[in-house]
């Protein structure tokens, strides 16, 4: 018994290692990607398709080792960490990619080339550990082991942003998770050293009889109860930092939620599991509508989309543990989880950017768990209030009229005073009775999804010309009182322009003439005479376009095709076509672009690339700067857009640009009548420059530029090492 109790700490702590380096290893390679492939977005949104395909790779390979018997399988498996650990220490391949390349193809061939084989291994280790698990053990159930396994995961989740970025630079990073590896090596042979040396390919428990095989209707209810919680899992994540609050670090939250909903769903003791399996339709039928919601409070929103998430991936996975099958399927069942999560990925991840304009993934998947979540009628009567056959389907019928009528009532009467009151209450009374019909109880949330914002955005999206969405995010063109129309990425303002006559060129939100950027502006032609080259990464509606002068060489860098569209080919903006109608737009990352560039091309650099609040940390390391640097003249000048919600950029700008740039930050707070004349908004800018004449020509007499402060804790970004956790505002 002692002996086995310390054989069992190891296979736990292999599956803990395992796992941590699986989920630490995430986010440090797609952070090692950006400085080469440029566009945060994509490179995550492509790494993480990359990640679900590896790791349904290893739990097929794990799945097939079945055949073999335990030694084999050990010898086999030894063998493949020993040649994944060719790829040591872990990095990227030394291949870079052209300028206009697509991250939708380089980073899948990237990262299958730089950490394929030791990803595909490493995936092998939860379902192979516990097989090995119930053979050493002579027959103990193994699945609780899946719940320490995605403790690891999310311990090494939350490692990466809180404790490994913030202290330690990629190389450092590089050769901790390679020595991770090697001790989760010296553990899997410590585990093969437990099995028996005897036995068949069908013995990892104590019956020496394979259990009946599980039927295709149940292995398609497995993958359909794993897809819903991974697409979930990053609807959330695209809707909360698209339609709520564009938060950094803000994605973590819904990953690490989906995570620890395995830890409480194949937890040993059933308690927590089944409570919130129990509460799980009440949950969607109240918080369903209210997730998609516009929000008046954003951090209410948030903690409403995130309690459903953890709720419904709790309450389905839960469901697959109670259908899970004898420990000798356990490969196959888990082979059938990750086919499932990686259906849930491709539908949220690449299939609805394409198919939709907005976030409709979101309540779509909401709706499939509400068709999916054990339930079960509040009590007898109710039960039998249903019946079954012609009476069940009549009762499912007047439930799902009932709840249009609720919608039609809400519409007609805007939604307002006692009328939309009463509406909501007899929708969320006939969805506590129809709890145990799924069918009725789906058409309820349905109708509670479109009166809390559903009817409205779909509304919107008949008017095509209003949104549209890309690799990158939703944009949305809304006009206000008649006499202005703006473009917005997610909650973020990214152009204003005047529809009254004579301000349709006028610069505006925070390009306005008394904005740091404006002033930048009226110094060009002092600094850099008439014939100044001037480039601007981040198009925008294309406000800047119109401070351009003739006689001036402009052009823009924008990495999102449909951005180009909009402000250019669209109608709905015309700053390009009154201003510069012929300007050249370069579509692609602009680092990579202006690498291309000819040396001492541009005379003014304007860096405004910001995708909401989202920070494109690889644009302001000092390699980035450097790069720029090159592409300037002597005399250059950049001018670096940093309002933000959420992080204060300005010591980290003023420490990665020492020694070698000068610098000078202004704070514009515009007046009332600014705000309501130019639609002028507070903005941050700073300028840089090599040459210190420049930026005392551009800042003499104008007291509104100032020094920029530094902190003695922070540190300068760099290709190999930028954290953001200490910019945070407080």
């Amino acid at each position: 018994m002692t002996r086995f109790r310390i054989g069992g700490a190891v296979f736990l702590a292999t599956i803990l290692t395992g796992s941590f380096l699986l989920f630490l290893v995430q986010p440090m390679i797609a952070r090692m990607a950006l400085p080469r492939l440029g566009g945060a977005p994509a490179v995550w949104n492509s790494a993480m398709l990359v990640y679900q395909a590896l790791l349904l790779g290893g739990y097929a390979y794990a799945h097939a080792l079945g055949r073999f018997r335990p030694v084999r399988q050990a010898m086999i498996h030894v063998a493949l960490l020993a040649a994944a650990a060719l790829w040591l220490p872990i990095g990227l391949a030394a291949t870079n990619p052209p300028a206009d390349a697509s991250p939708v193809l380089w980073v899948p061939w990237l990262l299958a080339l730089s950490i394929g084989p030791l990803f595909f291994a490493v995936a092998a280790q939860a379902p192979l550990m516990q097989r090995w698990y119930g053979i050493a053990s002579g027959g103990r159930d193994p699945y609780a082991l899946y719940a320490a396994s995605n403790l690891g995961s999310f311990g090494g989740l939350i490692a990466y942003p809180l404790i490994v970025e913030p202290r330690m630079t990629l190389a450092q990073q590089s050769w901790l998770w390679s020595t991770g590896y090697a001790a989760l090596g010296v553990l899997v042979v410590a585990c093969a050293l437990l099995l028996p040396r005897a036995g068949s390919p069908g013995e990892p428990v104590a019956s020496a009889q394979p259990s009946v095989r599980p039927g295709r209707r149940r292995q398609l209810h497995w993958v359909l109860l794993s897809a819903v919680p991974s697409g979930l899992m990053l609807s959330t994540t695209t809707h909360m930092t698209t339609d709520i609050v564009a938060m950094p670090l803000l994605w973590v939250i819904p990953l690490g939620l989906y995570l620890l909903s395995f830890s409480v769903a194949f937890a040993e003791r059933r308690g927590l599991a089944d409570m919130v399996t129990r509460l799980g339709p009440f949950v969607i039928l109240v918080f369903g509508g209210m997730a998609i919601a516009n929000p008046y409070d954003p951090l209410v929103a948030a903690g409403l989309g995130l309690a459903l998430l953890f709720v419904v991936a709790t309450a389905l996975h839960t469901q697959m543990y109670r259908l899970r099958p004898a420990a000798d399927r356990l490969t196959g069942f888990y082979l059938a989880m990750s086919v499932g999560g990686v259906v849930g990925g491709l539908f949220a991840a690449l299939i609805a950017p394409v198919v939709f304009d907005w976030t409709y993934e979101h309540p779509l998947l909401i709706l499939a768990a509400a068709l999916l979540v054990p339930q079960h009628a509040l009590t007898a009567r109710l039960g039998r209030l249903w019946g079954t056959g012609q009476r069940r389907r009549i009762m499912t019928l007047l439930v799902a009229l009932l709840a249009s009528v609720a919608v039609m009532s809400v519409t007609v009467f805007q939604g307002s005073g006692l009328i939309g009151a009463l509406a909501m209450t007899t929708l969320y009374v006939l969805g506590f009775i129809a709890i145990g019909n799924p069918v009725a109880f789906t058409a309820t949330v349905a109708a509670s999804l479109l009166i809390w914002g559903g009817l409205q955005s779909i509304q919107l999206s008949l008017r095509g010309e209003l949104r549209s969405r890309s690799y990158f995010g939703v944009y949305t063109i809304t006009e206000s009182a008649g006499d202005k129309r703006q473009i917005s990425h997610g909650t973020t303002v990214h152009g204003i322009q005047s529809l009254r006559q004579g301000d349709e060129t006028e610069p505006s939100a925070y390009y306005a003439r008394a904005s740091g950027i404006g002033r930048a502006m009226t110094h060009v032609e002092p600094l850099f005479g008439p014939h100044a080259r001037i480039g601007v990464v981040g198009l925008g509606a294309g406000t800047l376009a119109c401070y351009a002068r003739p006689g001036q060489a402009w052009r823009f860098y924008e990495i999102d095709p449909e951005v180009v569209r909009i402000a250019r080919d669209s109608g709905q903006f015309s700053f390009l076509s009154r201003c510069t109608p012929d300007v050249p737009v370069d579509i692609g990352d602009a680092r990579l672009t202006l690498a291309a560039a000819a040396p001492g091309s541009l005379d003014l650099l304007v860096l405004d690339a910001f995708s909401s609040d989202a920070i494109p940390a690889h644009l302001l390391t000092r390699e980035a700067l450097e790069s720029y640097r090159r592409v300037l003249a002597p005399n250059g000048l950049i001018m670096v857009h940093i309002s933000n919600h959420y992080l204060d950029l300005e010591p980290m700008l003023a420490v990665t640009a020492m020694p070698q740039w000068h610098a000078r930050r202004l704070d514009y707070r515009p007046d009332a009548e600014a705000q309501r004349r130019y639609f002028s908004a507070v903005s941050h800018w700073v300028a840089l420059s090599p040459d210190a004449d420049t930026i005392t020509r551009l800042s003499a007499d104008d007291p509104d530029w100032r020094t920029l402060r530094s902190r003695p804790d922070i540190r300068p970004w760099t290709d190999d090492f930028s954290s953001i956790l200490p910019l945070l505002v407080k």
